[in-house]
C-alpha cells in the first residue's frame, strides 16, 4: 500500500530553511517573503532563477537561497 502524498500548501503554510521544493511549488508572496527575511531587501524573483525552482523538486529553501546568492554574487 502507498502513503499518500502531502502536497505544501505555498501560499499559506509556514516556510523554514528546510522546507522542501515539491512538485506543487508556486513562486507565492509567502516565498517571497520567506526568501526576503532570508536573503534581504534585494531579493528578486528574475525569470532563469523562477524556472530553476521548478526544476529543482527535492532541494531545501535553504539550498535554493544559497543558489540565489551565487547566481546573484552575494556571500
Amino acid at each position: 500500500m502507498t502513503e499518500p502524498t502531502s502536497v505544501l500548501d505555498w501560499h499559506a503554510a509556514p516556510l523554514d530553511a528546510s522546507t522542501r521544493i515539491d512538485a506543487a511549488y508556486r513562486n507565492t508572496q509567502n516565498v517571497r517573503r520567506f526568501f526576503k527575511a532570508e536573503i534581504g531587501d534585494h531579493f528578486r524573483f528574475d525569470r532563469p532563477f523562477m524556472a530553476w525552482l521548478k526544476a529543482s523538486q527535492g532541494i531545501t529553501l535553504k539550498e535554493a537561497a544559497a543558489e540565489w546568492r551565487r547566481r546573484n554574487g552575494q556571500p
